[in-house]
């Protein structure tokens, strides 16, 4: 069907994207951290992103970058002498404390925490 294989292009499309941004390099950080940038740059209206990932992956888009970052965030807490602010800064979190309560809120503990146990 027509639109299953739209969905699928898309969604490889946008998984590609994410995977563009890691490992990360260079202390530069993640651009695209929202569905709507992830659509703009597939030129495609968000929704349709969603609805696309939705039906291929099971998971909304958010749900899929969070998990994604989060991903990334246990490996450079883990394997990386980057302080928790550059961590949060270079997966393109504003603030420190807004990583602090991403990770928190995923995992149920806090990122130094999570590093040293």
């Amino acid at each position: 069907n027509r639109s299953v294989k739209a969905s699928q292009r898309i969604s490889a499309a946008f998984l590609g994207l994410l995977e563009q941004q890691f490992p990360i390099k260079d202390q530069h950080p993640v651009r695209l951290r929202s569905a709507s940038q992830f659509a703009d740059r597939l030129n495609v209206h968000v929704n349709h992103l969603n609805r696309a990932i939705k039906e291929t992956l099971n998971k909304t888009t958010t749900q899929v970058i969070s998990e994604r970052i989060l991903q990334e965030a246990k490996v450079l807490l883990r394997h990386n002498n980057l302080s928790v602010a550059e961590i949060a800064y270079v997966l393109g979190f504003a603030e420190a404390t807004h990583f602090n309560n991403f990770f928190r809120k995923h995992t149920q503990v806090s990122p130094t925490k999570f590093r040293t146990g």
